[in-house]
């Protein structure tokens, strides 16, 4: 398939991503990139450089660059700050360009309600880039879950750490007016998107504690919530942990429980009357790209759509709601 693609911010993220296109993806053609940092493009050109492919040039200003060269760009992965997300994840989408979108999607609900029915309207495909939906270990234990193979679902417990406090002390990300949030709307928004993804049913209800530290938004958060069919959840989120980025979700069920982490990575079973973990084999997979290349290829039915989105604006909105109330429980309406 021809893949002319465009890349929107090229960052330390955005960067590591490229690492692995670039490496594995023969087929594609980054035509032009975009950001505003001569610094930023600097060291991409010598990741491009590196695996000996065509650098692109770097046009700062994206309507500048969808006029020029918009007729030419298949595909768009946009990787900036979060306040951005939405305006250039439209404004590709209505030139005709199918979009990898990183996470999380947008910073409201009306936002994400706008680029559904952009994607709706415009007919091309929008990925949001959780690399737990994308992954096969998620994918794999959501089809184990709904299988009934733990039995019924009675709760599901979930974490993520990460030194994140210090590394970026003063950047965006600890910015609410570009970010939207702090270690739980950020590194967290993998928790909150793979347990949505793994429970298989809205949140209802949610009862939130957010602690910042004496900073502009937060850095630990512990959330308790309620699913529709009943099922309880934790979910805790340190972001001033000891040197490290790790997680785990437990699903526990009347027949045996699954594990596995919120970006996918591993995947384990235990049965009723078991000690020991057993894995759980599955497909391989080259990540978030390789995911994006299947949906628009027909392979596969998008495991990460814009409707994830919307479902993480609303747990965000209300998880602010009550820790803006002392962990006074919020509901959650459709």
């Amino acid at each position: 398939m021809r893949n002319n693609a465009l890349m929107i911010g090229v960052g330390g993220m955005a960067r590591h991503h490229l690492r692995t296109i670039l490496q594995h993806f023969p087929d594609t053609n980054f035509t032009v990139v975009s950001d505003p940092s001569d610094e930023m493009y600097a060291e991409t050109v010598k990741v491009f450089e590196e695996n000996n492919r065509p650098v692109p040039p770097n046009v700062k200003d994206l309507d500048k660059l969808l006029n020029t060269y918009g007729d030419e760009l298949d595909t768009a992965f946009i990787i900036t700050p979060h306040k951005f997300h939405h305006d250039q994840a439209k404004a590709c989408l209505e030139a005709g360009i199918d979009v990898l979108l990183e996470k999380p999607m947008v910073m409201t609900a009306d936002e994400a309600v706008s680029l559904i029915e952009t994607r709706d309207k415009t007919g091309q495909h929008l990925v949001v880039a959780f690399q737990g939906s994308l992954s096969m270990q998620v994918r794999t234990a959501d089809k184990l879950l709904r299988s009934d193979i733990i039995g019924d679902i009675r709760t599901i417990n979930g974490q993520v750490w990460q030194k994140w406090l210090g590394p970026h002390e003063g950047s965006w990300r600890q910015n609410p007016e570009l970010s939207g949030g702090g270690f739980m709307f950020d590194t967290g928004a993998h928790l909150l998107n793979t347990v949505s993804d793994l429970a298989g049913e809205p949140f209802v209800e949610v009862s939130a504690f957010l602690d910042n530290r004496g900073r502009p938004v937060d850095i630990n958060g512990v959330v308790i919530g309620r699913l529709e069919s009943g099922p309880l959840v934790t979910l805790n989120a340190c972001g001033e942990a000891f040197p490290s980025c790790h997680s785990e979700v437990r699903v526990i069920g009347t027949k045996g429980m699954i594990r596995t982490g919120v970006w996918g990575k591993y995947l384990d079973i235990k049965y009723r009357g078991e000690d020991d973990w057993t894995a759980v084999p599955v497909p391989h997979s080259l990540g978030v790209w390789d995911q994006f290349m299947a949906v628009r290829s027909g392979d596969i039915e998008n495991p990460s759509p814009p409707e994830i989105g919307l479902r993480m604006a609303k747990l965000w909105d209300a998880i602010k709601a009550s820790a803006g109330q002392g962990g006074i429980p919020v509901k959650i309406s459709e």
